[in-house]
């Protein structure tokens, strides 16, 4: 009985975590078909810069677990709104500090020691996809919200229609209209926006039990406090991602690393 009730919780929110991590994935496997340079582009802003961002905002997004899981068990449900919105100042304020990785990414690869040529290539790639770095931003705080409330099957299902229009609309713009990475980004980009809006706006409508009241200026009380929590969770995931980061760069100090790169980039995707 334990089992099927923790099966019931955690199903979906495997499959919702699956399909957002595989939207990336999935841009990866269709940028392969434009060409060597173009799929270790891709790779390395997926697994380096998207990676480096998508550490820290989880993470950082992760310290509602705990005060959400608190405020919930306390039925203190309207602290939970309030939590979220705080999170929402917290990590945009921490994407405005990551823009500069996006937009000097090329010196700073090839700092760390990445071929030039593919340095350039994911550097051009880095800074057409900004917006999803902001898109990780609002989508973090938002997925912790409604795990706490256990609404995870309606993450999973907003995560499962938009990885089929993402699958669908790569093959359109990458493949079928040629607009190569610059597809691979404008899809990328919009699946990850729409995710994000769905679950808006079933919060919106469905005002989520009352655990969402309306925006407040609470949120910006006690932004210390919640900082310090958010950090420890970010630096504690971030770890865990810089090990595959390290991997990808050093592969990039072999001789003609593009294929190296390809290949250390899937393995660690599928990782």
């Amino acid at each position: 009985e334990e089992s099927k009730r923790m099966w019931e919780s955690e199903g979906p929110a495997i499959f919702a975590a699956i399909s957002q991590y595989s939207l990336g994935a999935l841009t990866q496997t269709f940028s392969g078909r434009l060409g060597e340079l173009e799929l270790a582009a891709v790779s390395v802003e997926n697994s380096v810069i998207s990676g480096l961002a998508f550490g820290v905002m989880l993470g950082m997004g992760s310290a509602l677990e705990t005060l959400c899981g608190q405020a919930y068990g306390a039925g203190q449900i309207r602290m939970m709104g309030i939590y979220m919105q705080r999170s929402w100042v917290i990590l945009f304020t921490t994407a405005l500090f990551l823009l500069p990785v996006y937009i000097w990414a090329p010196p700073i690869l090839s700092f760390f020691g990445e071929a030039p040529h593919i340095s350039k290539a994911a550097g051009k790639f880095a800074l057409w996809m900004i917006p999803q770095l902001f898109a990780y931003a609002a989508n973090f705080p938002i997925q912790k919200f409604l795990q706490s409330q256990r609404k995870v099957l309606v993450m999973a299902w907003i995560s499962g229609v938009v990885l089929v229009i993402h699958a669908v609309f790569s093959w359109l713009f990458i493949l079928y209209f040629k607009w190569g990475l610059v597809g691979a980004a404008i899809t990328l980009n919009t699946s990850w926006w729409l995710i994000v809006i769905g679950q808006l706006l079933y919060i919106l409508i469905t005002k989520s039990d009352g655990a969402w009241t309306g925006f407040s200026m609470l949120a910006f009380r006690d932004l210390y406090g919640f900082v310090k929590l958010s950090l420890a969770s970010a630096l504690m995931l971030c770890l865990e991602f810089w090990y595959l980061m390290v991997l990808v760069v050093v592969t990039g100090l072999l001789p003609n690393p593009l294929i190296p790169v390809d290949a250390i980039s899937i393995c660690m995707n599928i990782e």
